[in-house]
């Protein structure tokens, strides 16, 4: 029987071994010259190989570590494919389909969370109760937990939908309850002498937030376009998240959002300092530029405003408490009110917003 026959063919300064593995025809070539010795040492091993496969012991990677069919067949070892390996081929296949900011979150979780927790182990050997007691450590909020476990999330579950894992222990682990922060809505007073310390662009903006109920993401993604004052209205159908601009959260968050009084006079004072570009609505007045994330305004209008006010601090998005609980105060349809924020049914307003609704009283 000559060395083709046996599964090895000389190729110049390489021998080519070949075999049969999950019924794939295989060829892996070894860099070395063909000699005598060679070729005898190079047969023990491909006899070695087919009575690894026949007994089903064969471990490819172990025998070609930098064979790409190896790293194929090593998806189809839950005792021997990592959680690290499963979670960046996941990673790989699904970024162009992912939004820059929610990429930018998910490798967050993958590189600093996962990876260096489970990232050794194979898929074989996580276990919900692994999972639960890793949660149960994490010093972080619970909405964040699950934001991190959302990219295993979706590995698994891939995983189980191929066959590669006969079941998925990510069933068994349920997010954690989100602690929702009591809304603490500003008083009329507390928003007058908020905005009597503003000036210009900064107080426009500020007074646009506390009566129209965008988010912040919203608000600085407004543009000209978006403005029907012929039928007093706004278009709300875009948010900068992290500097990049994106759709609203979700496909209730397209709205449109009537112009209470004092938000219509934002826009035409406003219009002064941006409607000549016709672009972007609001701009930072020290660099005449637009916002792109709400850290800038946070940091050099909200905070001083509110400490030159001696107001207690509370964050821009009670901004947007305010707005909600005001217009319920004076008897605003909740499912108008609901729509106006941009959620998809009046259960949230009603869970949140639930003393300000004079019915509820």
């Amino acid at each position: 029987m000559d060395a083709r026959q046996r599964g090895i063919t000389k190729r110049g300064n390489s021998v080519q071994l070949s075999f049969t593995f999950q019924g794939v025809r295989c060829r892996e070539t070894i860099p070395m010259p063909p000699t005598k010795t060679a070729l005898k040492e190079l047969a023990l091993k491909l006899q070695a190989i087919k009575h690894e496969i026949k007994i089903g012991t064969f471990d490819y990677f172990r025998h070609f570590p930098y064979s790409k069919k190896a790293k194929e067949f090593r998806k189809t070892r839950p005792d021997l494919y990592t959680i690290k390996e499963a979670l960046i081929n996941w990673l790989r296949r699904n970024q162009a389909k992912l939004q820059k900011s929610t990429l930018q979150d998910y490798n967050s979780a993958i590189y600093h969370h996962l990876i260096p927790t489970f990232g050794d182990l194979a898929i074989a050997e996580l276990t919900a109760s692994k999972v639960k007691e890793w949660l149960s450590e994490l010093p972080c909020s619970n909405k964040r937990k699950g934001n991190i476990l959302t990219p295993l999330r979706q590995t698994f579950e891939e995983l189980y939908h191929d066959e590669i894992i006969d079941k998925n222990p990510l069933t068994r682990v349920k997010n954690l309850p989100n602690k929702t922060r009591e809304p603490e809505p500003f008083t009329q007073y507390e928003i007058a002498k908020i905005l009597n310390e503003l000036t210009e662009q900064a107080k426009n903006l500020i007074q646009f937030a506390f009566y129209s109920g965008l988010r912040t993401s919203e608000l600085i993604a407004l543009s000209w376009q978006d403005v029907d004052f012929e039928n007093n209205r706004v278009f709300v159908s875009s948010a900068y998240v992290r500097g990049q601009l994106k759709d609203t959260k979700t496909k209730s968050g397209k709205r449109e959002v009537i112009l209470q009084p004092q938000a219509r006079d934002v826009l035409l004072n406003q219009q002064n300092f941006t409607k000549q570009q016709n672009e972007t609505v609001f701009h930072d007045p020290d660099t005449h530029q637009p916002w792109r994330n709400d850290q800038p305004i946070r940091k050099k209008v909200w905070i001083p405003a509110l400490k030159r006010a001696g107001i207690k601090y509370r964050n821009p998005y009670q901004t947007r408490h305010t707005f909600a609980s005001a217009m319920l105060s004076r008897g605003e349809n909740p499912m108008f009110v609901a729509q106006q924020m941009g959620h998809k049914d009046w259960g949230q307003i009603r869970k949140v917003y639930g003393r300000w609704i004079p019915s509820s009283k």
